[in-house]
């Protein structure tokens, strides 16, 4: 069954408002089996409103619209899908005294405009407010349909589980499952993860499994594989065997499944080992420490840390005794310093030039990290691109993983040795 996603309102065309309710639909089409080509995003004007219901009614089953639906005078979806319908609007008394009664349970005056709300093309089925006063539409336009729901993304997502979903299996004809699951991948590039993976890529051609590449900023890029089969089990194995095949083909370049940040796996890391991580930071500022205490519970491995920007911060409180204080020595000094303060197994720091301008001698970008785990220490040099958010973002994310390649043992991590300086 073919879902096209129509996105109602001007805002989103001027970038105003980011449409994260089409990603949300079409994410959950795919989980529940539905095949979804189209997506569109539409301003609010009555003809080219009713232009993008027709495409997509064109080659899809249903449409699933958002937005649109509010009191205002801009809020015109119900009417432009009543003309794809050829439905007069009528009043719904029940969404009306729902109205009401949700205005006098907040104690706040209603405008005679909400009354707009309550319009609902002949036929139609409502899907009941209960998080806001716009209701849910669910429109036939002959053998297929029309879902229109509220532009409040919490709104939305109550309705989609709850209505659409339901309606939408009672329709289909079959019983696809569409599944994907996500690699999570830090320190490769796009275009390099790209290449490694072409073999597989050519294996596939022509399967009912899917490679596509995401590119998401520090979450890294997300390698996602998508299968459509008849059953969950059939797709269970199949995405099984693409993630062992490109764990063969990736290697450690891979953190994580799904949902796992570089911080998640640090901490499970840091748990299983009984490690405790302090953390002292220069150009990130407490951003390694913002992200580490993002994860549910980092209380228990995570001492704390010092953002010692000012170099007389390195000096008196953690000890760092080198004059050039964007360097290796000064990068572990600072590991070291951090950890014996605050008492962990595990200090990691950040030292660098985060620009505009040279530090040091230093191009801008330049960033060493340096980490000292049971008094072993060592530091690594990165060199990174970008404006100074971007560099700031992007060392916080790699001593992340530097952390994460050390406690797993990889080769990639850091070469720890007694002289405080890998040499």
């Amino acid at each position: 069954m073919e879902v096209a996603v129509v996105a109602i309102g001007t805002e989103l065309l001027l970038g105003q408002i980011v449409d994260s309710n089409s990603a949300r639909i079409g994410q959950m089409l795919a989980a529940n089996g539905f095949s979804s080509h189209l997506q569109l995003k539409v301003g609010d004007n009555h003809e080219r409103i009713v232009a993008a219901l027709e495409l997509a009614l064109r080659d899809a089953d249903a449409v699933i619209t958002s937005g649109g639906l509010g009191p205002t005078q801009d809020d015109i979806t119900r009417e432009a899908i009543a003309e794809v319908a050829r439905r007069p609007l009528r009043e719904d008394a029940q969404v009306r005294a729902v109205i009401e009664e949700l205005f006098a349970q907040r104690g706040r005056p209603m405008s005679a405009n909400n009354y707009r709300q309550a319009l609902v093309p002949d036929g139609a089925t409502v899907i009941a407010q209960r998080k806001g006063t716009a209701p849910g539409l669910i429109v036939p336009v002959g053998d297929k349909v029309i879902f229109a729901l509220p532009g409040v993304p919490y709104e939305l997502d109550d309705m989609l589980a709850d209505e659409v979903l339901a309606e939408l299996r009672a329709r289909r004809n079959d019983a696809a499952v569409i599944r994907s699951r996500v690699l999570r991948t830090w320190g490769l590039g796009e275009s390099r993860l790209a290449e490694l993976m072409a073999p597989r890529f050519e294996e596939l051609e022509g399967s009912n499994v899917t490679i596509a590449f995401l590119a998401s900023g520090i979450e890294g890029v997300k390698v996602r594989f998508t299968v459509n089969t008849m059953s969950e089990d059939e797709a269970a194995i199949l995405l099984d065997r693409e993630e062992g095949r490109a764990r063969q083909l990736l290697g450690d370049a891979i953190f994580g499944v799904d949902d796992d940040t570089l911080e998640s796996v640090v901490a499970q890391l840091a748990l299983t080992q009984g490690i405790s991580i302090a953390v002292a930071e220069s150009l990130t500022g407490g951003m390694v420490a913002s992200q580490l205490v993002r994860v549910p519970g980092a209380s228990r491995w995570f001492r704390g840390g010092v953002v010692s920007y000012a170099t007389a911060v390195k000096e008196e409180l953690l000890g760092v005794k080198t004059a050039a204080v964007i360097s290796e020595g000064a990068a572990c000094s600072m590991a070291e310093g951090v950890a014996r303060l605050l008492g962990s197994e595990l200090g990691v720091a950040t030292t660098g030039v985060a620009g505009p301008e040279m530090m040091e001698g230093q191009a801008v970008g330049t960033v060493w990290i340096g980490m000292s785990l049971h008094g072993h220490s060592s530091a690594r040099k990165v060199q990174l691109l970008g404006d100074r958010e971007r560099i700031r973002t992007y060392a916080t994310a790699t001593a992340l993983d530097l952390v994460r390649l050390t406690l797993s043992g990889s080769a990639r991590g850091f070469e720890l040795v007694e002289t405080g300086v890998r040499r």
